[in-house]
């Protein structure tokens, strides 16, 4: 199956049919609500006090949910419209906003006790459209996120990196805006459990990252960098797969792939990429 970050831009896949397909399929709440849990837990949050957490694309709400149910409050955003909609008709307990992570999280400074993500920050890494940098992109997520938290407060975001240099530029990014820590990564030797979260520290230099869980739930410290990624989790093409330039197929394939990055396109003929004689 295709990544989703590899079809189309998140506010264009997550349509009002993918949202509410996403949000009330069980499997998905329940692996949702348990790296929720997760990233709850690598927080550190004190037991005894209600914590402001902020959720970086927070979709329709299954992890703010979670963190209601820890007993803490929480705002989040998010850039699919649909996603958003699917949250205010399931009546989520936090503030919602539509807003892009690449764009920065303005809000004010040091307002928050903590930040989650779960499975957004990937998308930082795509151009989806052409005046996109995905390393401006990053560069302002990752320092206005910084200027938000409270000193010595944590963001952890699980996310899903096709490879290597993802982390890598997700991590350089993150410590160019000020952060301390490192990436944690669970089930490192499972390709369908293998989770990462990227745990970082504002205003805390001597801070220890936590130790990752093996298989078996004991903990263990991974280096991401030693992380095996499943080969073709890049949409790689051998070139014999794909159809010849001007031809039909290739015109159909254009076509499809323009409709879902949701650009207006002529209806499909028959005579697409037809050979014409020359005059």
């Amino acid at each position: 199956m295709s990544r989703p970050e590899f079809i189309a831009p998140p506010e264009v896949f997550y349509n009002n049919v993918e949202a509410r397909k996403y949000t009330f399929n069980s499997r998905m709440l329940n692996i949702q609500t348990e790296m929720t849990e997760r990233a709850l837990e690598l927080l550190n949050l004190p037991e005894d006090q209600v914590s402001l957490i902020l959720d970086v694309g927070c979709g329709s709400g299954l992890s703010g949910e979670t963190v209601a149910d820890a007993g803490h409050i929480w705002v989040g955003f998010d850039i699919s419209k649909d996603m958003l909609e699917v949250a205010q008709d399931r009546d989520t307990d936090g503030d919602l906003a539509l807003a892009d992570a690449g764009q920065g999280a303005f809000y004010r400074p040091g307002v928050f006790d903590g930040v989650i993500s779960i499975s957004a920050i990937q998308w930082l890494c795509n151009a989806d459209k052409k005046h996109h940098r995905p390393e401006r992109r990053m560069q302002r997520f990752f320092t206005t996120l910084y200027t938000s938290l409270k000193r010595g407060a944590r963001a952890v975001l699980q996310f899903y990196p096709s490879d290597a240099t993802q982390v890598e530029r997700l991590t350089a990014a993150a410590m160019k805006a000020g952060f301390t820590g490192g990436v944690v990564v669970d089930y490192p030797n499972s390709s369908k459990r293998k989770k990462f979260y990227m745990c970082l520290f504002a205003g805390t230099a001597d801070a220890q990252v936590p130790a990752g869980l093996r298989d078996d739930g004991t903990p263990q410290t991974v280096d991401a960098g030693d992380i095996t990624f499943r080969r073709g989790a890049h949409r790689r093409i051998r070139s014999s797969d794909r159809p010849t330039k001007g031809s039909r197929e290739w015109i159909m394939a254009k076509k499809e792939l323009y409709r879902r990055r949701g650009v207006e396109v002529v209806n499909d003929s028959k005579y697409s990429g037809r050979r014409r004689r020359r005059l």
